[in-house]
């Protein structure tokens, strides 16, 4: 059983080193930690008064690593999650804030189960997520991992200038779709034949 430490330096890795993409809202990146995050957050490492990309590039991975585990894991409560579910939910957050929370409770939602989907984890989510879980663990892990895949496909269908994180220049699965898959038992991901399928109307 992994470690939350572990998912945290995962998900790291995962994300990669400094980017400064103009196509991407979060801006300049390190690590996964924007400077929108870390002008919130005060990260000022250098001093200077000012929170910039200066700054972000000085981000350390263990700064990175220890930034997620606070205001991504602790914060938002996810170790409340059933533990198989927390990687997924984690990474999500990471990468979407409360929008891994809005994915988890439409999933819900769309079960039959009645929580509120307001991108906020407290009991009556938890437990929805309990009982779900009960009713097959492995399956409801797949099902969230899908809705996450289904959530970046909806974002990219919806702006163009995002595609090119959902399909590769090569024309295949982009970032997006395999950080989901990741999350994903290997026979629910989308063969090659699917996925262009899906993203048919993009071109």
């Amino acid at each position: 059983m992994q470690t939350v430490r572990q998912i945290a330096e995962a998900i790291v890795a995962r994300e990669g080193g400094f980017v400064d993409d103009p196509d991407d809202p979060g801006g300049a990146t390190n690590f996964g930690v924007t400077i929108h995050t870390m002008r919130r957050l005060g990260l000022d490492l250098n001093r200077d008064g000012k929170v910039d990309a200066v700054d972000v590039r000085s981000l350390t991975q263990r700064d990175a690593v220890d930034i997620f585990i606070r205001h991504y894991f602790d914060r938002p409560l996810i170790g409340d999650l059933p533990t198989m579910l927390q990687p997924s939910v984690f990474d999500m957050y990471v990468n979407a804030g409360a929008n891994a929370i809005r994915i988890l409770q439409g999933l819900l939602t769309q079960m039959g189960y009645d929580v509120a989907v307001d991108g906020l984890l407290g009991p009556q989510t938890v437990g929805a997520v309990q009982s779900a879980m009960r009713r097959g663990a492995d399956a409801f892990v797949d099902a969230y991992g899908i809705a996450r895949r289904n959530y970046y496909f909806r974002l990219a269908d919806r702006r163009p200038a995002s595609r090119k994180y959902a399909r590769s220049r090569a024309g295949g699965k982009g970032g997006w779709i395999k950080r989901a898959e990741e999350f994903i038992s290997p026979q629910y991901h989308l063969t090659a034949a699917a996925f262009q399928q899906r993203i048919a109307a993009w071109d």
